[in-house]
């Protein structure tokens, strides 16, 4: 450890030895349950603390005896794909007791537990928090019982608890999401894409019914992500006449030939007056007064079910690494704390801070202020919330602006699931505002042949869940095109340009800024995208498309997994796309449990492809008789698939035998995933709007001239906000060569997916370990921060 650097901080310091931690699951169960009481175990045996689990929730806590088992290692093995908890989850009225309390204490003194993880929604959580203010006098009281020594009430004299918020509804605030909302997503988004295939073939009206009977997010980002015609949630509820409203809306979508609507409909979803609005209620009101055939589908526990998407496993693993480190770090000073996820960072929030903001939206929805209810949710809520507003509704044409700039959309590169949630989105917003939206077919190569047309709002429709490119890509940069690009930019009059796509778009959008001085046609205001499954686009931490890939990824891999299982004594070798970026084989590694994933941002040798020989070799002495290993497809240009899967298959003869898998380009295809569709979405609006903003900035004398370094801007996700970043300034940043970022954030958890596979490594948490506050944020602030 001799060359680690000064100013980090490493958590070798933090040890665990002699301490004991308690996990349990408790509430409602969530997708990536499991994933979390995974890396606490396996986190907290790696720092030398045991660990117990805690089987049922406080229920098992407060019965004691075999509800509150020490595991190994190997306990948690296997579970990383299963949905729900693995350890039970119960509600428990005991608990809600003192006396009940009492029994708690006592059982987890006779194991010398003072560390609990607690894993569940905010009742849950205030609950541990109670528990761990009445504590001593818990202690104290079992002392003059004679149930414990005195000896005991010093030695276990503070509770430390960390809360991790495992609920589909994503209902607490501090968090951007809770573990098993991604996956909820998912279930409910393969539904309504089912349900639209049938509902396109009868025209039929289709109304859904999805869980949220305090939150409507699941609601309202599912609506969204499948461009659903109405949705109805409890924090914002619709106006008065709403009934007549929604029935027109649907009947000028069946005029304008749309042969389906959907309606989406949360549990708890209420009128201005707060009486419920049921899907029923709403299925009446279409047939009698429109006359639609309309059914209804209520998703219930179908939500809570199937195996956790790979965000949810990679969210779960990072917060319970982060939960144990939590718990070493705590003193009896330090406030229960939450983890949770703000943008792409896993931040430590005090826990009553944030079930106090919980509390607030329902005590505003009951009180009829739902403005302030929907700020409460945060800026992520209040984001989806404008943009679906923004989306949904088309103004008549005599009350939109009319600014005659043409503004045109083409996609580069190679295709990636979500770039036309990201098209459909930008030609509604800019239609909008006012602009005259035109599609480029064919990328750079298609602008330069005049392949461009006006493109309109009904021309979008139902493109949000279609996989690939419906205007088609390619990898063409324009500089060979120029001239004729230049040319018809002046035919078609293009004023502004958004191009969606990888390095290849990114690169595209720096030549034609550094072509402006040749060609005035370019000066003009131009966004970019990143849209791409390699996620290798400079000043961004997340592509539109990667998250589709890597959920194709995990679930080869469970499979792969699963086969392996069975026949015993098997390696996999998986190669994944990404060109030089690593992305997928590492974030793929870190959600399906792999044993190595090979990069090649982090060079290795030949000792350390023997080192992993003999980790797997070791493994296969467990009762885990199976390995997996990933590898990026250009890592190395020597140690290719074929030259690892030798190695292994030579070194590991009479151990174990080994099999190949080059995953291919079934990670480009397929509809995208929950996250690429919102993503998609609400990136191209932002995009669209600065676009708008530039196009009045350089307006002059009847022509639009925009020559400054500020008007050819990246739209990327930096750590928690959304950045426009001038692409001249990002040119330091990029690795033209390898087409990578010179620095990636994920690299961080590279350590976290060695330490889960059982290899000791340095794990660098110098950004872990600040408690902060539950922000509290402006309206103004939804429109310039997170997504």
């Amino acid at each position: 450890m001799a060359d680690q650097p000064a100013d980090k901080k490493f958590f070798e310091n933090l040890s665990g030895a002699g301490k004991a931690i308690g996990v349990l699951t408790s509430g409602g169960d969530a997708q990536g349950m499991n994933a979390a009481v995974r890396a606490v175990v396996r986190m907290g045996i790696y720092v030398e603390a045991k660990v117990y689990f805690i089987y049922e929730g406080y229920q098992g806590m407060v019965d004691g005896g075999d509800n509150i088992v020490e595991v190994s290692w190997e306990s948690v093995s296997s579970i990383l794909q299963v949905g729900g908890t693995v350890i039970g989850s119960a509600r428990c009225k005991e608990f809600r007791t003192r006396e009940g309390r009492l029994k708690a204490a006592f059982n987890l003194i006779q194991r010398g537990i003072t560390n609990l993880c607690v894993i569940g929604g905010d009742g849950s959580l205030t609950g541990a928090n109670l528990f761990r203010e009445e504590w001593s006098g818990l202690l104290e009281e079992l002392a003059q019982s004679g149930k414990i020594e005195e000896e005991a009430v010093k030695k276990y004299v503070y509770l430390n608890i960390v809360g991790m918020v495992g609920s589909i509804d994503n209902d607490f605030c501090g968090t951007d999401m809770t573990i098993g909302t991604d996956s909820a997503l998912h279930r409910i988004i393969e539904v309504v894409d089912a349900i639209m295939t049938t509902a396109q073939s009868h025209q039929r009206t289709f109304v859904l019914e999805v869980m949220g009977r305090h939150c409507g997010y699941l609601a309202l980002v599912s609506a969204l992500a499948c461009g659903a015609d109405w949705v109805f949630i409890p924090e914002y509820p619709p106006e008065e006449g709403w009934e007549e409203q929604m029935c027109v809306k649907l009947s000028e979508n069946r005029a304008r030939k749309k042969r389906l609507n959907i309606i989406i409909v949360a549990e708890g979803a209420i009128d201005s007056h707060n009486k419920p609005i049921t899907s029923e209620k709403v299925k009446d009101l279409v047939v009698q007064q429109l006359g639609f055939d309309t059914r209804v589908t209520i998703l219930g526990h179908v939500q809570r079910g199937g195996t956790p998407s790979a965000f949810d496993r990679i969210l779960a693993s990072r917060m319970g690494v982060e939960a144990v480190l939590a718990l070493l770090e705590a003193t009896p000073d330090t406030p229960a704390c939450v983890v949770s996820l703000s943008g792409n960072q896993a931040v430590r929030l005090p826990l009553m801070e944030c079930v106090q903001m919980t509390q607030e939206v329902q005590k505003a929805m009951d009180e009829r202020k739902f403005c302030e209810a929907v700020r409460l949710r945060g800026r992520s809520f209040e984001n989806n919330l404008n943009t679906y507003k923004l989306l949904s509704h088309r103004r008549p044409d005599a009350e939109l602006p009319k600014t005659n700039f043409n503004v045109a959309v083409l996609n580069v590169g190679a295709p990636a699931a979500g770039m036309n949630a990201a098209v459909r989105s930008a030609v509604r917003v800019g239609i909008t505002e006012g602009h005259n939206m035109f599609a480029v077919i064919d990328g750079f190569e298609g602008f330069a042949r005049g392949q461009i047309k006006e493109i309109s709002w009904g021309d979008v429709g139902g493109w949000t869940g279609q996989g690939g490119s419906l205007l088609g890509t390619k990898r063409t940069l324009p500089a060979k095109y120029l001239e004729k690009i230049a040319d018809q930019m002046r035919t078609n009059n293009i004023n502004a340009l958004m191009v969606i796509g990888g390095f290849e778009a990114y690169e595209s959008c720096l030549q034609l800024a550094e072509a402006r001085a040749r060609f005035e046609e370019f000066c003009i205001p131009i966004c970019v995208l990143p849209a791409t499954i390699s996620n290798n686009v400079p000043g961004t931490d997340f592509s539109i498309g990667a998250d589709t890939a890597l959920n194709a990824i995990v679930e080869t891999c469970d499979r792969i997994k699963q086969s392996a299982s069975g026949t015993k004594r098997r390696v996999f070798i998986i190669e994944t796309m990404g060109g030089y970026c690593g992305y997928l084989a590492n974030m793929g590694g870190l959600a399906a449990g792999a044993d190595a994933a090979y990069v090649f941002e982090e060079k290795f040798d030949i000792r350390e492809l023997q080192a992993n020989v003999e980790h797997l070799t070791e493994k296969m002495k467990t009762s885990i008789q199976r390995g997996l290993v990933l590898r990026n497809e250009n890592s190395n240009e020597n140690y290719t698939t074929d030259f690892i899967y030798q190695l292994y298959s030579e070194e590991g003869k009479g151990v174990f035998d080994c099999r190949k898998n080059v995953l291919g380009h079934m990670q480009q295809g397929g509809a995208p995933s929950p996250f690429d569709r919102n993503f998609g979405t609400k990136i191209s609006a932002k995009a669209v709007q600065w676009i708008s903003k530039k196009l009045k900035e350089t307006y002059r004398k009847g022509k639009v001239f925009a020559n400054t370094q500020d008007s050819v801007c990246l739209l990327g996700m930096r750590r928690r906000n959304l950045l426009f970043q001038p692409v001249v300034d990002l040119k330091d940043q990029a690795d033209f060569v390898h087409r990578i970022p010179k620095e990636q954030w994920w690299l961080k958890l590279r350590p976290l997916m060695k330490i889960l596979a059982k290899y000791k490594t340095s794990y660098d948490v110098s950004d872990s370990g600040q408690l902060e506050h539950v922000a509290r944020h402006s309206p103004k602030e939804a429109e310039t921060g997170a997504i």
